[in-house]
């Protein structure tokens, strides 16, 4: 899908499905759950289903091909490199899993630029989601109040909204992709309880756990059935 932006900020927003932003052209920067970057011609940023963020322009405009990540897709949520983006755009007018397997092929990660303390406690809380808030400020110096303001003027939603969110995509993977029963993923990432769990991935995503779990299942039968 061919995206042509000119406006000078997009508000946060979720995404439903996991797909990746090859920009074309242009630039601009974008603040959500797996960080803030700073992206330009060449860059492909590939998000996670359910992942939300805010994107904020400069003057000129951007061009985005968004190639959507299919279930079972390997990819590395985060920013990565293109060398030479005009072939995968090339192959996306003919057919757009060649496009896509291409971008996955030729696709180089690229570490996260650590620019101030907002950019470094959104890569602590994404590690770490269970840190104390108020110790983390205290050791940096700073008071809970600024925290709390800044990181959500940057990332457009407080340090707890992103620790939640942080906590609940966490869950959800566990839940898609390993057997570990429903307790342990909750006590694993430091939920109150199976109920609590169930209530953030249920917020996240609009279905309960074992709803997820079960359509894992099914689609790694129909995986193994196809072998």
């Amino acid at each position: 899908m061919w995206q042509k932006i000119r406006t000078s900020e997009l508000n946060r927003h979720c995404h439903d499905e996991a797909y990746a932003a090859l920009v074309i052209a242009g630039g601009y920067e974008e603040a959500g759950d797996q960080g803030r970057f700073k992206v330009s011609a060449g860059t492909v940023v590939f998000h996670d289903q359910f992942e939300a963020h805010l994107d904020r322009f400069s003057s000129e405009s951007a061009t985005v091909l968004n190639l959507w990540l299919p279930s079972g897709c390997c990819y590395t949520a985060g920013i990565a490199s293109v060398t030479d983006p005009d072939r995968v755009v090339g192959m996306a007018e003919r057919c757009c899993r060649t496009a896509l397997n291409l971008l996955l092929s030729s696709a180089s990660r690229l570490a996260p630029e650590i620019r101030d303390w907002p950019d470094e406690l959104a890569a602590t809380l994404i590690q770490s989601p269970s840190i104390k808030l108020s110790q983390w400020a205290e050791e940096k110096g700073l008071s809970a109040w600024k925290v709390s303001r800044g990181f959500a003027q940057v990332f457009g939603i407080s340090p707890e909204g992103f620790r939640a969110r942080t906590r609940a995509r966490r869950a959800l993977k566990l839940i898609q992709n390993s057997n570990q029963p429903l307790a342990s993923v909750a006590a694993e990432l430091d939920f109150a309880d199976q109920s609590h769990m169930a209530r953030s991935v249920k917020q996240l995503t609009g279905a309960a756990p074992q709803t997820w779990r079960s359509a894992a299942n099914r689609f790694k039968t129909g995986r193994q059935l196809e072998m």
